[in-house]
């Protein structure tokens, strides 16, 4: 090997040596390009996680989202003066609500005391606790029958919340969709009646039987009636004197509230200076008082499961109706001041505050309607105002309880009455609605008598079915209309409610004012068929009938094509240029072997481009001469489909026989559209392509196929429907 050689040798090695190290470098940079990506994955992953986990969080603790931006400077001082006021109306008035001792009242509404109340009486009634006296007397055990009644409320509680906790995880608020206002309104009306009732008997010092079940309510009041001899006049002068007070300034907190920096705390006022009275010892004149407040809070301790298969039917009822009252509520707050609420959020939150109070011997929670109003016209804007009130029964709770032993329960009676004035104010909807809707106004006043004779949980229901009725009434029979065309435009309005729509000679355009379903479909088919002029059997008859004759003639020209082919091979057999002369008929061969019979001047050979004319002919008789005096001068019928948003069976059956006798173009939306091929609705006859963006295009299109049509083309009569 010489000395050159030796040189591109060593070259050589050297390139393969640098090749070798660009392609490490290249497979470098490509991990490293890997590895950088995989991190920017992981980071992105994890940055997914944490944003996921961040908004999972603040969805079910709303505190953390609105907590960091509260103004203290805007609405602190009202919060402060709110939730003080209705913190100190907390223990008293939840003690005076039930006859269950030694329960912690967290949130009372005075129907879901009584069901509780029901409950505890009826699996822990007075006769299973009579014991003999010393003197031979029968005497009630109240310690043991108290503690007895503790415990069949608290396994209620915890039972309700855990039915609201599960509600709300599998999303049960969507009931709150079928509650539209009037009933809303109507519902939280009738709700206020059964507190007011429920406070008359602090008003006027009496005590009058308890009742439950529908009728409740009347009962409750005749019995009152009954007892008004025995009013106790001490009570009632307590009653009045709070009442006007609370009136007046109510009045004048409304009047100057433009003026006003925090509306005067009035409830506040009140309680405080009746508080300040108990050194006159109203109690020894026969007032009735708040009584004894226990202090302290007790031991937690878990109720007892051996009463849930007692108490499950009354636990879902109350998780039922205490969620309606909350909710109701809230959307009643929610329109008035322009927020929104979450209704499934509504429902965990009280399945946990009915849970965690289920271990501490509290029974059900709710939304305080007497409490809530107070909130609001004491000036309470935000959450910090329960924040103050639960602090302000926290500590009252432990140590504050006695001062509020001599207060008399007419006065709380006489805040919750005054209160309640803006439920009862929306009874002012009955003209508006007359005026604008009467099947709203027929909502409003059955929710209410509804509520007020059958109590929350059967009025509730009856409410909601009462509303999807007339929901369902609405949609069977709707408006049905047609529809004309406004001059240089592209409008088509009813042309029994316009003047300037007119009607296109030739086109009758059809619309429902309610989406076609089960229930109208029917009646649907019936309204078109009269508006437009077809005579359904009469056509059909026709048709069928036609369709026989059609079939008999195309026999016969069977017959005859199967003759002129036999009579043509026959003839090719013999000689290639046969000609029969006769009398009556001439048979021809011509130079493609066709042959052509006639008899004398008519043609009675196979002639299908003839045939299908004369049949199309036949077909256009058919429908002119099936139809009354509408029919006879239209040409196409338009179909305003816009109100459809699904096809259930019914209706596409419905359209099918609609297709019987016409054919039917439709423009609907995609899912409809879909719904209509996995049904088998279109065909040759009608196909997609007769589909139409709106009722204009869907004119033009009748018009120019009516032009052909006069011309001289094929006949066909368009049925066009559009979104």
């Amino acid at each position: 090997m010489g000395v050159s050689d030796h040189a591109g040798a060593t070259v050589c090695v050297e390139r393969i040596i640098l090749d070798e190290l660009k392609l490490d470098e290249v497979a470098q940079r490509q991990t490293e390009i890997q590895r950088s990506s995989i991190k920017e994955k992981i980071c992105d992953s994890v940055r997914c996680s944490v944003g996921q986990w961040k908004i999972w969080i603040l969805k079910w603790i709303p505190l953390l989202s609105w907590i960091p931006q509260y103004s203290v400077r805007e609405n602190g001082l009202g919060d402060l003066v709110s939730g003080v006021s209705v913190g100190i109306m907390h223990l008293p008035q939840g003690c005076m609500k039930t006859d269950l001792r030694s329960l912690n009242v967290p949130g009372t509404f005075a129907v879901i005391s009584i069901m509780i109340g029901s409950v505890s009486e009826r699996l822990a009634p007075d006769d299973h606790f009579l014991t003999n006296g010393t003197n031979g007397s029968v005497v009630m055990d109240t310690e043991a029958r108290d503690v007895q009644r503790v415990k069949v409320a608290a396994a209620t509680t915890l039972l309700c919340g855990i039915f609201q906790v599960l509600l709300g995880l599998v999303r049960f608020g969507f009931v709150v969709t079928y509650l539209s206002e009037p009933l809303v309104r109507g519902y939280t009306t009738g709700a206020a009646t059964h507190v007011i009732t429920s406070q008359l008997k602090y008003m006027f010092g009496v005590s009058p039987r308890r009742f439950s079940g529908p009728l409740q309510l009347i009962y409750t009041l005749v019995e009152l009636g009954r007892l008004l001899p025995q009013t106790h006049i001490a009570t009632l002068l307590i009653s009045l004197v709070a009442l006007t007070a609370l009136i007046i300034v109510k009045e004048i907190n409304s009047c100057y509230s433009h003026r006003l920096l925090l509306p005067v705390p009035i409830e506040l006022m009140v309680v405080s200076s009746y508080t300040c009275t108990m050194f006159l010892q109203i109690a020894v004149n026969g007032v009735d008082v708040v009584g004894e407040i226990p202090s302290g809070l007790v031991p937690p301790r878990v109720p007892e499961v051996g009463f849930f298969s007692s108490v499950v039917g009354d636990a879902f009822a109350v998780a039922v109706v205490g969620y309606a009252i909350s909710i109701s509520l809230g959307k009643t707050f929610a329109l008035k001041h322009g927020y929104k609420v979450d209704s499934n959020q509504e429902l965990v939150a009280l399945g946990l505050s009915n849970t965690i109070g289920g271990f501490f011997q509290c029974y059900s929670v709710t939304s305080s309607m007497s409490r809530s109003l107070v909130q609001e016209s004491t000036g309470g804007k935000t959450q910090v105002a329960g924040m103050i009130s639960a602090v302000i029964v926290f500590i009252t709770v432990l140590k504050l309880g006695p001062l509020f032993e001599q207060l008399p329960t007419a006065v709380l009676s006489s805040i919750v009455f005054v209160n309640l004035k803006g439920m009862f104010m929306q009874c002012q909807d009955i003209p508006a609605l007359w005026r604008s809707s009467r099947v709203d106004l027929l909502v409003w006043l059955v929710t209410f008598l509804c509520t007020v004779l059958l109590n929350l949980d059967l009025g509730l229901a009856a409410s909601i079915i009462f509303t999807l009725l007339t929901v369902i009434c609405r949609t069977q029979r709707p408006r049905y209309s047609l529809l004309g065309r406004v001059s240089d435009t592209e409008l088509y309005l009813e042309t029994e409610s316009y003047k300037e729509a007119k009607a296109i000679p030739g086109i009758t355009i059809f619309r429902s004012s309610a989406m076609i379903y089960y229930a109208n479909a029917e009646l649907y088919q019936e309204a078109l068929l009269k508006k437009s002029g077809i005579n359904v059997p009469k056509l059909l008859k026709l048709k069928t009938r036609k369709e026989e004759e059609n079939a008999k003639k195309k026999q016969v020209k069977e017959q005859d094509k199967q003759l002129a082919n036999r009579m043509m091979v026959s003839m090719k057999n013999a000689s290639e240029s046969v000609h029969c002369h006769g009398t009556d008929q001439e048979c021809i061969i011509n130079d493609s072997g066709i042959a052509t019979v006639t008899h004398g001047n008519m043609n009675c050979s196979f002639q299908p481009e003839q045939d299908s004319e004369e049949e199309n002919r036949d077909e256009t008789d058919t429908h002119s001469s099936s139809c009354d005096g509408v029919q006879e001068h239209t040409h196409s019928i338009i179909l305003d489909f816009s109100p459809v948003s699904f096809i259930d069976t019914v209706t596409l059956k419905t359209l099918k026989n609609v297709s019987q006798v016409t054919f039917i173009c439709t423009h609907l939306l995609l899912c409809v559209v879909q719904q209509l091929e996995r049904g088998g609705f279109f065909s040759e006859s009608i196909s997609k392509s007769r589909l139409f963006p709106s009722i204009h295009d869907a004119v033009l299109h009748c018009l120019c196929r009516s032009q052909r049509d006069r011309s001289g083309s094929e006949f066909e009569m368009p049925c066009v429907t559009r979104l």
